[in-house]
């Protein structure tokens, strides 16, 4: 019998931010209790940024360099594989409860469809039980119909009850701990595995795709997360003591720091990012750490429904985020670039077929590509070789392979093809506006198609403060790591045919 199948993305999640990581603060119980109960992968990166260029590599089991998705609204082409078609093509029914934000290839529909005016399109293969877009229509009505009566426009529920919402106090709105985001989508699964269990697929095996929105911006949460951490709590912020000095690391930190503005954060802010003392960016991180713990309180009602629908044995569980947060490090909000905060995430993979290595801590590299790959071999659907994610199995059996990856990859592009800013300000062309990084245990050596270089040494600089590339006595390991990152795009270029040879025999496919 094939398992159940419950993937979990909360969307901004740092990998630092939870309990079993070591974190000083942040509480997450559940999560820590899951980790318990599966394998915990505590190196594990995403491959791009923002939202649909990183769920474009995790959906899909491909670099950014093969999957194209650089940004959000960057159309995924269809002749990509994905997760869902390949758990379709098993027996299973994927069903999405929330957002895959891919973009529809433009040559498959019609001149007027109305997918072609959204960056919020749905992975193909995915059946749809519950879509949650950018205004929360369906979240804002479910609360409506609990009774809750609304602001206008209703995305001012995202306001805080009292005083103003700049500068931000960490003050809740006027929705209640059980009628978050969340909490809305655990519901709706809850009701659609009730359904499942006493209608015609009963037994059935099911997957079930849950994409939580939070702790992605804006940043604000209720009673009791709101007051659960506070402004003095924590470590201090990593790297730069003030925007200008943090502007001097690069260039493009210089641009992304002048470009951020406090509307993408906080519902109601006006003005730039920068201006923000750190006493603001404080309470703002108190809140994504209250943020962080409402969503453990969720992942702990999920396995309390799982366990009494009697799923709880027949489900494997994978939880983790689509990419990271800077949290007010490097004098930087949002998900970019180069610093490990940004692509540095959770995974918690659940296997309940593999009890011998629960509460196993993995410190080998891992990547968001690896979860397709890993996902197939759990369902036993037929591998596919040109992947560039390979499956993390061996390490739920126990294993670890000789021929593992040493390091980990991602690729950034800040490109903006609508109003060309980035462009215009940077003096680049549009397709030098991209990174590529390469990170091991001690280096990681950032390459632009653009802009100069970065080279931290991680071993004697771990929060990333000096940018070394310029410096004679690096200039053997820049050149050393540079080679090193041209050699990983050899290896990864689109592989779909390359291992493919017509020959009067017939094809012959190096791969099976």
């Amino acid at each position: 019998m094939k398992p159940n199948v419950l993937l979990i993305t909360a969307d901004q999640w740092r990998g630092d931010c939870l309990g079993i990581a070591g974190h000083p603060v942040v509480k997450t119980p559940n999560i820590d209790a899951l980790a318990g109960e599966g394998v915990y992968f505590s190196r594990h990166y995403c491959q791009a940024a923002p939202c649909a260029p990183a769920r474009a590599c995790l959906y899909t089991g491909l670099y950014q360099m093969t999957t194209r998705v650089v940004r959000n609204g960057t159309p995924l082409d269809a002749r990509h594989d994905t997760i869902a078609l390949a758990a379709r093509r098993a027996g299973y029914d994927p069903t999405l409860f929330g957002y895959t934000d891919q973009s529809v290839d433009p040559r498959t529909v019609s001149g007027d469809d109305p997918w072609l005016r959204t960056y919020e399109g749905i992975l193909p293969g995915m059946s749809v039980k519950v879509r949650v877009p950018e205004d929360h229509a369906p979240w804002l009505s479910w609360l409506e119909a609990r009774g809750r009566q609304l602001p206008t426009p209703k995305q001012d529920v995202w306001l805080p009850v009292e005083g103003p919402a700049d500068p931000p106090s960490g003050k809740p709105p006027i929705y209640s701990a059980d009628e978050t985001e969340t909490a809305f989508l655990v519901d709706e699964f809850s009701r659609w595995l009730s359904e499942r269990n006493s209608g015609l697929e009963t037994g059935t095996p099911w997957f079930a795709h849950l994409s939580f929105i939070r702790p992605h911006p804006p940043f604000i949460v209720p009673e009791p997360y709101a007051s659960m951490y506070g402004p003095s709590d924590g470590p201090d912020f990593r790297g730069a003591k003030s925007p200008a000095e943090a502007a001097n690391l690069h260039g493009f930190v210089k641009y992304a720091i002048e470009s951020q503005e406090k509307h993408d954060f906080i519902r109601g802010a006006r003005g730039m990012v920068a201006d923000w003392d750190e006493a603001t960016r404080r309470w703002i991180r108190a809140t994504y750490w209250g943020m962080v713990s409402e969503v453990d309180a969720q992942i702990g009602r999920l396995v309390s429904l799982l366990k009494a629908a009697g799923a709880w044995e027949s489900t494997v569980i994978v939880l983790t985020s689509d990419h990271g947060e800077m949290m007010g490090d490097h004098q930087l909000f949002s998900k970019l670039g180069f610093y490990d905060q940004s692509f540095h995430i959770p995974l918690v993979i659940r296997d309940p077929l593999r009890p011998g290595t629960h509460g196993r801590k993995i410190e080998a590299f891992s990547e968001s590509i690896d979860i397709m790959p890993t996902l197939l071999e759990l369902i036993g659907a037929k591998p596919i070789g040109w992947l560039d994610g390979r499956s993390l199995v061996p390490f739920l059996d126990g294993e670890v392979p000789d021929d593992w990856r040493d390091a980990v990859h991602w690729e950034y592009d800040f490109r903006e093809v609508a109003d060309k800013t980035a462009q215009e300000k940077l003096g680049l062309e549009l397709d030098a506006c991209n990174m590529a990084v390469i990170r091991d245990d001690q280096v990681k050596y950032a390459h632009f198609a653009g802009l100069p270089p970065v080279l931290f040494d991680l071993a004697e600089d771990p929060d990333e403060t000096r940018n070394v590339a310029d410096e004679p006595a690096y200039q053997s390991i820049r050149l050393h790591y540079a080679e090193k990152l041209l050699a990983w795009r050899a290896r990864h270029l689109d592989r779909r045919l390359t291992g493919i040879e017509l020959t009067p025999d017939g094809p012959v496919d190096a791969r099976n």
